[in-house]
């Protein structure tokens, strides 16, 4: 397939929300129960949320979810999900869309979205820290529960915690400026640890599960000692064998976002 030229603009209307509706049920392969009804996604909108999704022609292939929450005193989004039809991923549509919803945040005079991911699955780690600049210090173990079944795509079985990291974009932070240009960014300071993953989660997960369950554990024991002596994690280094964290002095991280 060609490159498609993708439109991206926010839906509201209940057919366009069932089409996102459609796309969970397609890219995270969950039961009903677990995905975002239609109702979800119009009580959002009406609470100061946002869906925005991705067009090729009159076809959606995407969306990205915002919901409207609180940092402290200023307002803020959660980026519930971002979902890209599989026949239409690395063509950087997620990409896309998330610098889509940065513009939106902002014009709305907002400067910080957070997300969750898997703390195992490089390709993700690479792109919300070095794609898009955000930032890590939180570590939530089983955050869905144990029984919460994540997508085929990530060949997940029932049995392994659902532990997620919390990304944190600040949408004015020099970086994350950069990187929304097209420019390239060293990070300042020098790096105080590493934290190393799997370079196959989803293949182990499935072959070994036991073997998987145990480079969770350490991946979790290590960046909760991590976060606790005050680090946090602002690269990511992708590598066929050992894919790795990139940790820094809090304080750097502190003087980036003033």
């Amino acid at each position: 397939m060609t490159k498609p030229e993708i439109k991206i603009r926010e839906v509201s209307t209940v057919e366009e929300l069932q089409g996102c509706v459609d796309l969970q049920r397609e890219v995270f392969a969950t039961p009903d129960l677990e995905n975002s009804p239609v109702r979800h996604l119009i009580v959002t909108k009406s609470a100061g949320g946002f869906t925005l999704a991705a067009f090729d022609g009159d076809k959606m292939v995407g969306f990205v979810l915002s919901v409207p929450m609180f940092k402290g005193t200023e307002r803020a989004f959660y980026s519930h999900m971002t979902a890209v039809d599989k026949n239409y991923q690395n063509y950087g549509i997620g990409t896309k869309l998330k610098w889509a919803q940065r513009e939106r945040a902002i014009a709305e005079g907002i400067n910080y979205i957070k997300w969750t991911f898997q703390p195992v699955l490089a390709r993700n780690a690479f792109f919300n820290l070095e794609r898009l600049g955000a930032t890590i210090n939180t570590y939530a173990p089983n955050f869905y529960g144990t029984d919460y079944a994540t997508s085929a795509e990530q060949d997940s079985v029932r049995g392994v915690d659902s532990d997620r990291l919390f990304a944190d974009w600040h949408l004015d932070s020099p970086k994350v400026v950069a990187l929304s240009k097209g420019e390239t960014y060293e990070e300042t300071g020098e790096i105080a640890r590493t934290i190393e993953i799997p370079n196959n989660w989803n293949e182990l997960v499935v072959a070994d599960t036991a073997k998987a369950v145990a480079e969770q554990k350490r991946v979790k024991r290590e960046f909760q000692k991590a976060i606790a002596d005050g680090l946090v994690a602002k690269g990511f280094e992708r590598s066929e064998t050992s894919p790795r964290y990139l940790l820094y002095k809090a304080q750097v991280e502190k003087a980036l976002n003033k």
